[in-house]
């Protein structure tokens, strides 16, 4: 015989069975899709636009800048003697603190899991590391444009004004980059290595507008398409990108642990930056690696603590 008051009855309203998705649906199993939906990461892309050094034995690196010579027609029977001095000037770039990302990967959730753990936290990991290079190099391009003369004589960087609230017009846009162009002509920088990054809207204005006559294919254009949206190389000879990890319109006031040198870039109005490879550098001792933990604090905690290192 069965003791009737033991068995669990479905909950009901109005003597039926409920009605709530949740009742309705409870034994019934959710399939796993084969996709896993990521947080999306900003694309880096500052390393490789500005000059790169490795640095071993030592905690930071000093680079010589100079100014430039005279020349001057000879006078017969007088000496030539040595003219004045060239002029010279230091900077000094300095280590950071190790940067690190790190996640813990538990065995058993690895063993239960339907999905890669390791590859997405590995991945997740590296676009972590990269976009806080990015911001930061980013931010020493932008301070570096207010920076004045480092050698007596010579010109510092220079800002070129769009006008208040013009940031997404793209003629404005336009006519900023040849401005620029012009600034960097007339102080006789390279003309290759010349690059612009912008914000993401400011780069699809450009490629939409047509008043620029950025895309005219009747004016012989061949960059640009409209139907990707990609494809837009260069204005005024300056190459442009865009990027997420632009100081756009905002400052910067906070230094953070373990910086060494300064990226507190209190420019609030900056909304693109057109500069020369030479305009900023970085310096790594020790390059992107990946390392897990040892046995030992696996059988302690079940898990590898994976933490790779810039």
């Amino acid at each position: 015989m069965t003791n009737m008051a033991n068995i669990t009855r479905p909950s009901a309203v109005n003597g039926n069975q409920s009605n709530t998705y949740a009742n309705k649906y409870a034994t019934a199993l959710k399939l796993f899709s084969g996709e896993v939906f990521t947080a999306f990461n900003n694309a880096s892309i500052f390393k490789g636009l500005v000059r790169s050094y490795t640095l071993r034995g030592a905690k930071s690196k000093q680079f010589l800048l100079t100014g430039k010579l005279s020349s001057g027609f000879h006078v017969p029977g007088t000496p030539i003697l040595a003219d004045t001095a060239l002029k010279a000037n230091e900077k000094t770039l300095l280590l950071d603190d190790l940067l690190v990302s790190s996640q813990f990967v538990y065995d058993l959730d690895e063993i239960i899991s339907q999905w890669s753990t390791r590859s997405e936290i590995s991945k997740q990991i590296g676009e972590s590391l990269a976009n806080f290079y990015d911001l930061r190099i980013a931010r020493v391009l932008d301070m570096a444009s207010r920076e004045a003369s480092v050698v007596t004589g010579e010109p510092g960087g220079f800002e070129v004004s769009i006008g208040s609230g013009n940031q997404l017009v793209a003629q404005k846009i336009v006519d900023g980059l040849f401005e620029c162009a012009s600034v960097l002509d007339e102080r006789s920088a390279p003309q290759e290595n010349r690059s612009c990054v912008l914000s993401p809207r400011q780069y699809y204005s450009l490629v939409s507008s047509v008043d620029t006559n950025i895309l005219n294919r009747d004016l012989g254009n061949s960059q640009g398409d409209l139907n990707s949206g990609r494809g837009l190389v260069s204005i005024a000879g300056i190459r442009i990108y865009k990027s997420n990890n632009l100081p756009f319109m905002a400052a910067y006031n906070s230094a953070v642990t373990g910086e060494n040198n300064d990226y507190t870039d209190t420019n609030a109005t900056c909304c693109g930056l057109v500069f020369h490879k030479q305009a900023a550098g970085i310096v790594e001792s020790v390059s992107p690696t990946i390392e897990t933990t040892s046995n030992d604090f696996n059988v302690q905690y079940q898990g590898e603590l994976t933490c790779p290192s810039i």
